[in-house]
């Protein structure tokens, strides 16, 4: 392993850079909150009583929007409300 030495000043600069960094990131990101409100598939599936299969495809007709990380969608409950509010989406409510 090779080690690299840099002055306290060059160290603490980086330190201060990489903090400032970080909170960007979060920042654009959105917090722990945020995220909390995003739903798999399997939500989506039991709030509207539809299957895996019908899912995908209002996600092939664009039908609804959703975002997706490697293999795993998620949506955002106001794009489910408004597949329910034009009356696409089936409910199994009463």
């Amino acid at each position: 392993m090779e080690l690299k030495m840099i002055e306290g000043k060059a160290f603490e600069m980086m330190k201060e850079r990489f903090e400032d960094f970080s909170k960007r990131i979060k920042k654009l990101c959105g917090g722990e909150k945020e995220k909390a409100n995003w739903l798999d598939n399997e939500d989506v599936c039991r709030l509207l009583g539809i299957s895996k299969r019908t899912l995908q495809s209002y996600r092939d007709r664009g039908t609804l929007a959703f975002s997706q990380i490697g293999h795993k969608c998620y949506y955002r409950p106001e794009d489910i409300e408004k597949l329910l509010s034009t009356g696409t989406g089936k409910t199994n409510r009463k």
